[in-house]
């Protein structure tokens, strides 16, 4: 009992550290980004094929959520963003397997609701710079990323694990 609780309690740390370094990550690639790379133009070319644009490199700052969609609603935002941020903490703490792919799909998400949190609550907007250019799309971040690849993740945990974890232990 005593090894899983200690199991428990590192992967919940392990799963800070990767939090923190997912956060200093979005936070120092928008701050390159910003004066850097778009030090003296908007728009560069990222990835380019001949005349076929993929993927491109636009400073945009977005007042709202995905897609620009809550424009100018920042408090809700906020306060939306930290009770998910929350939500998502308790979830983890009280999940009783404490499946790693779990916790670390949850840090993920955690992590870019943090960087994106940092720059609404900081600069009243947040930082985007990847832009699609193969097909119309969002322009998004690195913290973006990391929220939809984790909540991908816990997508999958809860529809295709969970279940079954469930089944071994209960």
């Amino acid at each position: 009992m005593f090894g899983l609780r200690c199991g428990y309690i590192f992967m919940l740390i392990v799963s800070i550290v990767v939090i923190v370094l997912l956060v200093a990550a979005d936070q120092f690639l928008k701050f390159f980004m910003v004066n850097n790379v778009f030090a003296e133009v908007n728009a560069r070319d990222l990835i380019k094929f001949g005349d076929l644009d993929i993927i491109g490199l636009r400073y945009v700052e977005n007042r709202g959520a995905a897609f620009s969609s809550f424009e100018g609603a920042r408090w809700f935002l906020i306060i939306l963003t930290i009770a998910l941020i929350v939500g998502l903490t308790i979830w983890v703490i009280k999940d009783k397997n404490k499946n790693p792919f779990m916790v670390y799909s949850a840090a993920a998400v955690i992590a870019g609701g943090i960087g994106n949190l940092i720059d609404r609550i900081r600069l009243g907007y947040v930082i985007d710079y990847i832009e699609v250019r193969l097909f119309n799309f969002a322009i998004f971040n690195f913290a973006d990323i990391c929220v939809v690849l984790g909540a991908i993740c816990l997508v999958i945990y809860v529809c295709f694990i969970d279940n079954k974890v469930e089944k071994k232990h209960g």
